[in-house]
């Protein structure tokens, strides 16, 4: 089974790329901005303090995108995340019982 940072890069994955070919049209490859967009998401996640004990990103105490990109990836979970359980039910289903997870504490 995989691990929860490995759960999260893929879940964030799946759903840009299904963002990217409803907006924007693209079908094999990412736009160059869902592109920028999911090479950030993947570097924060790699560089998360919390890592195998984090909650979702939404649910997370530390936001630690840059607004511009929080809002990129809001819209994205906006536009995606409901569809979930019908697009990738498996990744729906542990994405939500991730989101379940109490909050980490804030380090200081």
């Amino acid at each position: 089974m995989k691990n929860r940072m490995e759960r999260e890069r893929e879940t964030v994955g799946l759903m840009v790329r299904r963002f990217c070919r409803e907006r924007h049209g693209s079908e094999k490859e990412l736009c160059s901005e869902c592109r920028a967009l999911l090479e950030y998401a993947e570097k924060r996640l790699r560089h998360c303090r919390f890592q195998e004990g984090k909650t979702t990103c939404g649910n997370c105490p530390v936001h630690c995108y840059r607004p511009d990109r929080r809002e990129q990836i809001r819209e994205v979970m906006r536009t995606i995340g409901p569809r979930m359980l019908l697009i990738h039910p498996l990744a729906g289903i542990l994405h939500m019982i991730d989101g379940l997870r109490k909050k980490p504490k804030k380090p200081i």
